[in-house]
């Protein structure tokens, strides 16, 4: 462990000494060393060659005609934009004025279904909690509306989906 260590520490100190990094003191410490010792001599020879070996060998780098195909693939792939330009503000409006519409129309059916020519003794609370809703939606003419709505609605969003589809596969 401890000749780990050693080996270690000179390795360190030699490469700090190659690099020229070491301290002045340093310097002088490591010359006197690869003077007198043997270990540190072989040490520094087999690093300086290591040194030598990585200085005149070129790091490899891709061709040009690589960095340009990359650069026109990302070209290629469209990059989601930011989600006020892809998002149409009509339908969003169209689906809000749909609800809206449909909410009114229940309000109306609604009130035209209360008994207005009763006295003025019962409030118009009192006729308010007499409104069911569920004749409303029990009506097959109103189910059938809103069963062909979501239909074509759904039809609507299909091929809104199939020509963004078929732009995106002429732009590619």
């Amino acid at each position: 462990m401890i000749c780990m260590n050693k080996e270690h520490s000179i390795e360190e100190r030699l490469w700090e000494f190659i690099d020229g990094i070491s301290s002045a003191e340093e310097k002088t410490v490591i010359e006197k060393l690869l003077q007198t010792d043997a270990e540190w001599k072989a040490k520094y020879s087999e690093l300086l060659q290591i040194n030598e070996m990585l200085a005149s060998s070129d790091l490899e780098e891709p061709s040009m005609r690589f960095t340009k195909n990359v650069m026109e693939g990302i070209a290629k792939l469209h990059i989601a934009p930011a989600t006020k330009s892809y998002i149409n503000k009509k339908i969003i409006w169209g689906i809000g004025i749909f609800f809206v519409t449909m909410l009114l129309a229940i309000l109306v059916y609604g009130f035209s279904q209360m008994d207005w020519s009763t006295g003025e003794s019962s409030s118009f609370t009192e006729k308010l909690s007499k409104f069911d809703i569920s004749k409303f939606f029990n009506n097959t003419w109103v189910n059938a509306f809103m069963m062909v709505n979501v239909v074509l609605g759904l039809v609507l969003l299909d091929s809104y989906f199939n020509n963004k589809r078929k732009q995106f596969r002429k732009e590619a």
